[in-house]
C-alpha cells in the first residue's frame, strides 16, 4: 500500500512538471529572438544617427550656399549699379573731351588769325614798323611787349587745352578699363550664381534621399521596438506562468508527501493494532492455564526523508601694415582661380587676402563678406596700408595713396589698381 501511494505521488509530480521544459525551451527561443531584434535595433538606431548626421550637414552646407548666394545676388546688383554708374561718368568725360576739343580748336583758330593779323599788317617787317612807327622807346617797348605777351598768351592757353584734352582722353580710358573689369566680375558673379545654385539643387536633392532614408530608418525602428516590446512581454508571461507552475508543482510536491506520510502512518496503526490483537490473544491463552510461546513479530519502522534546494544567481594695426603690402605685391601677376587659395598657382579675391593675412598669423573668414565683418572698421579716408577694402562680392588691400593690390579677375589676375574707389566701397577693415 505504502508503494502504491509513494508511486501515485511520482506521477502527480511528473504529470504536472511536463510543461515546465517546454516553457523553459519557449523562453530560451524568445530570449535568442529577442536578442537579434536587440542587435538589429541597435544597427537602425545607428542608421538614424548617421542620416540625422548627414541631414543635418547637409542642411547646414545649404544654409551656407544659400548666404553665399544671396551675397553673389547682392554683388551683382552692386556691380550692375557700378557698371551704371560708370557708364555715366564715360558718357560725361566724353562731353568734357568734345568741349575740351572743341576749345583747343577755338583757341588755335584765334591764335592762326591773329598770327595771320600781324603778318598780314606787317610780316617779317612788323619789328620794323613798331620801331619806325614808336614816337619814342617807351612806344615801342610798349608795342614790343603787348605783342609777345599775345603770342605767350596763346601758347600758353593752346597748351593747356592740349593738356586738359589729354587728361580728359586718359580719364576717358581709365573709365573703359575699369568699366570693363566691373563687366568681367560680373560674369564671374553670375557663373559663380549657377554654380551655387547647381550645388544647392544637388545638395537638397541629396538631402531629401537621406531624410526619405531616416524616415524609411525611423519606421523600422519603430516596428522592431514593438516587435522587442512583445517579446519582452511574452518572456515575462512565459515567466510568470513557470513561476506558476513551479507553485503548483511545490503544492502538489507537499500534498504527495502529506499522502506518504499518512500512508506510513496509517501503516504504523494497523502495525500497532495487529500487536495489540496478538497480545490480547496471548494473555487469554495464559490465563486459561495454557501455555504458549511465540516470537511477536518486530516491526522496525522504516524512515528517510531529504532535504535539496537549488539557487540560480545572474550575474573638448600698425607698422606691418607696410610688411603686408610687401609680402602682398611679391604675388601680382599669378593667376586668379576662382575658390583657390594659393598665393602662388591661384586665389580669388578673399583667398588671397586670407592666404596673405595668415602668413601674418592672422586668420580670417574664407569669404569676402565674412571679411566685412572682421576686425574693427575704419572709414576710407582713414585707410592705410595693409587695411582690407570691402565691396560687395570682393575684397582687396590697400597699398596707401588710393592704390590696392587684389586677385581682380581671371583675365587679369593679382594686379595693382591705382583707383582703389573703382567701385562702392563697403566698408575698411583694419585687421593688424
Amino acid at each position: 500500500m505504502k508503494k502504491k501511494f509513494l508511486c501515485l505521488g511520482l506521477i502527480i509530480i511528473m504529470t504536472a512538471t511536463q510543461a515546465v521544459p517546454a516553457l523553459a525551451d519557449r523562453e530560451a527561443d524568445l530570449r535568442q529572438e529577442r536578442a537579434a531584434t536587440n542587435s538589429q535595433l541597435e544597427s537602425t538606431q545607428g542608421q538614424i544617427w548617421s542620416f540625422e548626421q548627414k541631414t543635418q550637414e547637409l542642411q547646414a552646407e545649404i544654409d551656407q550656399a544659400d548666404a553665399e548666394l544671396v551675397d553673389v545676388l547682392v554683388a551683382i546688383e552692386v556691380l550692375k549699379d557700378d557698371i551704371a554708374n560708370k557708364e555715366a561718368e564715360i558718357v560725361q568725360t566724353a562731353e568734357e573731351l568734345a568741349e575740351a576739343e572743341a576749345d583747343r580748336d577755338r583757341q588755335y583758330e584765334n591764335m592762326k588769325v591773329r598770327i595771320q593779323y600781324i603778318y598780314e599788317n606787317g610780316g617779317d617787317t612788323a619789328w620794323a614798323q613798331i620801331l619806325l612807327e614808336s614816337g619814342d622807346i617807351a612806344s615801342m617797348l610798349s608795342k614790343a611787349e603787348h605783342t609777345q605777351s599775345i603770342y605767350e598768351y596763346d601758347r600758353k592757353s593752346l597748351n593747356d587745352f592740349v593738356k586738359v584734352v589729354k587728361q580728359v582722353k586718359e580719364l576717358g580710358e581709365r573709365l573703359e578699363d575699369e568699366k570693363s573689369e566691373l563687366e568681367i566680375m560680373q560674369m564671374e558673379q553670375e557663373a559663380q550664381q549657377a554654380a551655387l545654385e547647381q550645388l544647392l539643387a544637388e545638395k537638397k536633392a541629396t538631402n531629401a534621399d537621406y531624410k526619405n532614408r531616416l524616415s524609411v530608418a525611423q519606421s523600422q525602428a519603430s516596428e522592431l521596438r514593438n516587435l522587442l516590446a512583445a517579446q519582452t512581454a511574452e518572456i515575462s508571461r512565459i515567466q510568470e506562468e513557470k513561476r506558476r507552475a513551479a507553485e503548483e508543482e511545490a503544492r502538489r510536491v507537499a500534498a504527495a508527501e502529506q499522502a506518504r506520510r499518512e500512508a506510513e502512518a496509517a501503516t504504523a496503526e494497523r502495525n500497532r493494532q495487529s500487536r495489540n490483537a496478538a497480545q490480547a490473544a496471548a494473555s487469554t491463552s495464559r490465563s486459561s492455564g495454557g501455555s504458549q510461546s511465540g516470537n511477536d513479530d518486530q516491526i522496525d519502522p522504516n524512515t528517510s526523508g531529504g532535504d535539496n534546494s537549488g539557487a540560480a544567481t545572474g550575474a573638448s594695426h600698425s607698422g606691418r601694415g607696410g610688411s603686408v603690402v610687401s609680402y602682398a605685391t611679391q604675388f601680382v601677376g599669378n593667376p586668379y582661380v576662382w575658390g583657390g587659395t594659393s598665393l602662388t598657382n591661384g586665389a580669388d579675391c578673399s583667398g588671397f587676402v586670407q592666404s596673405v593675412f595668415r602668413n601674418f598669423g592672422v586668420s580670417l573668414p574664407r569669404t569676402s563678406g565674412g571679411m566685412r565683418s572682421s576686425g574693427v572698421g575704419v572709414s576710407y579716408s582713414e585707410a592705410k596700408p595693409g587695411d582690407i577694402i570691402c565691396y560687395s562680392g570682393h575684397v582687396a588691400i590697400y597699398m596707401g595713396g588710393g592704390s590696392i593690390v587684389h586677385a581682380s579677375s581671371p583675365s587679369t589676375g593679382i594686379k595693382i589698381s591705382g583707383n582703389a574707389a573703382y567701385r562702392t566701397i563697403l566698408a575698411v577693415r583694419r585687421v593688424i
